[in-house]
């Protein structure tokens, strides 16, 4: 059976999101075992099946637009946007698109209106934090902040994420206040806490509601594909669409 987080958050009854953990598809190790990406080396005829698994299990009303994820600031509009284009972040304002991201460790980011009429899924790994990928797909949805629901997905947490000096000088560039998200472990290496660095990033645009943001991939085997912690490993998904009419 396909195991599934569901976002614990205010949405609008129309709004569905899902976002997938390891259980339920047929990849074998070390893709084991509902690998959604299609690049990562897993037998392709696995990854397919395994998205049709996922397609059935939440009655998806299309095929999820997968991109081709850069660590970039592109937002991709589902509609025009065509399967494998560039871009990290996907938005949709109609029932018969499905926007999608694949994480292993980087954050998964959920958006949707308080009317219920358009949603956004971003994927935010610190290079794409750092350039504004979050602002980038704010802006695109195009409300005020305090119109704006987001849900903070499965990421690295922050006793795992250890990074350099460089990382930590790229968002304190950006705003002082990141400095409280970076705690030092030894010469030129840091713990950084990426959902801290989020939230600010969505604080300063003043959105109305921040949930989620309680996850560690890396130590959470069973449950998580990690990159840092594996190297060759699957892919989620976090998967954000609008439902035709309101739900019962």
């Amino acid at each position: 059976m396909i195991e599934l987080i569901r976002p614990d958050w205010p949405a609008p009854a129309n709004v569905c999101a899902a976002i997938t953990c390891r259980a339920g598809g047929v990849s074998l190790s070390p893709y084991a075992s509902l690998n959604l990406g299609d690049h990562v080396g897993d037998d392709p005829l696995a990854v397919a099946t395994n998205q049709q698994r996922l397609a059935v299990a939440l009655s998806l009303p299309a095929e999820p637009l997968w991109l081709t994820q850069v660590h970039g600031c592109a937002v991709a509009d589902l509609e025009d946007a065509r399967r494998g284009c560039e871009a990290d972040a996907a938005f949709a304002d109609r029932s018969d698109r499905v926007c999608a991201v694949l994480t292993a460790d980087c954050l998964p980011l959920l958006l949707c209106d308080r009317q219920g009429e358009r949603v956004c899924v971003v994927h935010a790994g610190w290079r794409g934090l750092a350039c504004g990928v979050i602002e980038a797909a704010l802006r695109r949805m195009g409300r005020p902040g305090s119109e704006l629901l987001a849900w903070l997905g499965p990421a690295i947490g922050p006793e795992r994420f250890e990074v350099g000096a460089e990382v930590r000088e790229a968002f304190v560039a950006h705003a002082d206040e990141a400095a409280i998200a970076f705690r030092p472990v030894e010469q030129g290496k840091w713990l950084a806490d990426i959902y801290r660095l989020a939230r600010q990033r969505l604080a300063a645009f003043g959105v109305g509601f921040v949930g989620g943001g309680d996850y560690c991939t890396v130590s959470d085997p069973k449950r998580f594909y990690s990159y840092r912690r594996d190297g060759v490993t699957g892919r989620m998904a976090s998967l954000i669409w609008l439902q035709q009419g309101e739900l019962s």
